[in-house]
């Protein structure tokens, strides 16, 4: 077999993340349309990542966070997104480079992608400190108000995030 100089994994794997990178974008200046959320998968300990100590320690490999309806602060650079969650009723201010990031998933309409990291250098994370309350004002509002249904599930109660494991969203 031919040796391929043009390396078209590495031209198709960069495209991919453009498209994430595209839509994160038009999140961050317009909310989220519809029914539309983001599940994104992100290995912990890739170089570039920051999570506070607290985050850190309860996800020590890797992260599922979910762009929803309580962010704030999304801003995406050309090599990463940052973005302020609240886990267990505590801000935090999270910076992933997309060379992180092991899969991105929008349930609403089956769209799944699913990244290799195995050439993502692991180091020692850089931490920050949680993150301040956000605003009323920086907290981003869906495109198409809806009135919430008794079918929208709601958070656990457990003082915690949950890691949702993107197998029970693909297909047997």
């Amino acid at each position: 077999m031919a040796t391929d100089h043009i390396r078209y994994d590495v031209l198709a794997r960069d495209a991919l993340r453009g498209v994430l990178r595209k839509v994160l974008t038009d999140a961050a200046a317009h909310g989220l349309p519809g029914e539309h959320h983001f599940f994104i998968t992100f290995v912990s300990k890739a170089e570039g990542v920051k999570l506070s100590p607290r985050l850190l320690a309860q996800y020590p490999e890797e992260m599922t966070i979910i762009l929803q309806h309580q962010f704030w602060d999304l801003t995406v650079l050309e090599d990463r997104f940052e973005v302020g969650l609240s886990f267990g009723g505590i801000p935090e201010r999270l910076i992933v480079p997309f060379s992180a990031i092991k899969s991105f998933l929008d349930p609403s309409v089956k769209f799944g992608l699913q990244f290799d990291t195995s050439d993502v250098a692991e180091v020692a994370p850089e931490t920050l400190p949680a993150a301040p309350a956000p605003s009323a004002l920086s907290v981003p509002a869906p495109a198409a108000e809806k009135a919430e249904t008794a079918e929208e599930p709601t958070p656990p109660s457990q003082g915690g995030a949950e890691v949702v494991r993107l197998d029970r969203f693909r297909k047997k």
